[in-house]
């Protein structure tokens, strides 16, 4: 048993080494974006850390919330190559792919409410107010809150259904709130008919959610009322203090397994170093400890909402759509204490006050 310990420790160690290079490789790819802009471009995308926009995220179209930072649509080709070689250093594959993803829908959307207008199927009034929310891919917004070359930074992405926050404390990485969000859930025409960017965390929680049994159902189903967002949104500053739901103590083997790969799919959309660091923060703090909570129908095609919510994170999935459908996905990942860096920068604000 000690020697597993020490093998445990030896191999955290190895994996924390690991992920400073990783934070230094984000670092040198920021520092080599921000070397591309021009100096007025500069002025729009870095920001100050003390910033009130740091500590703020929207989920919104930028017709309705605007945005701080520079808009992906004023960059030239070769800046956004820069900014992509940033969202590659800092995130896995799979949340590359989903991230950019996200992006692109905003132009699909766009060509879906085109071709409803040109069918005759939605009036002018309501394509004006569709065309008025801005949806593009162009239409993301980055911003640097002081500088790479600083101890302390941070960099935000955002715009319609996307907002990815990470706060540098010199070796040291947080990365939440971390909100992703499709529209359509399942896109419905054309060459992409078909299409899930979120498809496997929706499958993950129907999945669990009916693997259960009738009792375990009945305890982790929290109301039939299904919201129509997630709890803890961007416009509603609720958090979500009380455990509600069952207890992952109460699960089987099996049914552990996939609470955990609903959990997997949000944590390793990051950088494969530092996921592996915060899967293991999670699972330190105990997998028997963990609750799983259900609102609605246990059908993909009905509106849903399941919850993870454990001693050290949250993960919030809402399908609810509009009109009674379930076709409109919102979720979240947060570190309990720790969205945009808050204890980070708590410990490195102490250390600075004590010398």
């Amino acid at each position: 048993m000690q020697k597993l310990k020490l093998l445990l420790v030896i191999f955290l160690l190895s994996i924390n080494a690991f992920a400073q290079d990783n934070v230094e490789e984000v670092r040198i790819s920021v520092q080599t974006f921000v070397n591309s802009l021009t100096e007025d471009q500069k002025k729009i995308a870095l920001v100050t850390i003390s910033d009130s926009a740091r500590v703020k995220w929207s989920n919104l179209p930028v017709g309705l919330k605007p945005r701080t930072g520079i808009k992906m649509g004023s960059l030239s080709d070769e800046q956004r190559i820069l900014l992509h070689r940033v969202l590659s250093a800092s995130l896995s594959s799979q949340g590359y792919l989903k991230a950019t993803s996200i992006m692109h829908l905003d132009n699909l959307l766009n060509m879906y409410y085109d071709t409803l207008f040109r069918r005759k199927e939605i009036n002018e009034t309501t394509y004006k107010r569709m065309r008025d929310l801005q949806w593009s891919t162009q239409n993301f917004f980055v911003a640097l809150f002081n500088k790479p070359t600083d101890s302390v930074w941070g960099l935000k992405l955002e715009g319609h259904h996307l907002s990815l926050n990470f706060t540098f404390d010199n070796n040291r990485l947080a990365i939440t709130p971390m909100f992703v969000g499709t529209d359509p859930a399942q896109y419905p025409t054309s060459e992409y008919a078909g299409w899930r960017v979120l498809g496997q965390e929706e499958d993950l929680g129907i999945k669990l959610i009916n693997i259960l049994s009738t009792g375990q159902k009945k305890k982790a189903t929290i109301s039939d009322k299904v919201p129509g967002d997630i709890f803890t949104g961007a416009e509603s500053g609720k958090r979500l203090l009380d455990y509600s739901g069952i207890k992952a103590s109460e699960l089987n083997k099996k049914q552990q397994d996939i609470l955990l790969q609903i959990v997997r799919e949000f944590v390793f959309n990051l950088e494969y170093e530092k996921a592996v660091i915060e899967f293991a923060k999670i699972t330190k703090a105990g997998v028997s400890s963990i609750y799983f909570g259900w609102i609605g129908p246990y059908e993909e095609t009905k509106p849903h909402y399941f919850v993870l919510n454990g001693p050290t994170f949250l993960i919030e999935f809402d399908n609810s759509g509009f009109g009674g459908g379930a076709n409109h996905i919102h979720a979240i990942w947060r570190e309990k204490g720790n969205d945009f860096g808050e204890d980070l920068l708590k410990k490195h604000y102490q250390k600075d006050h004590r010398h």
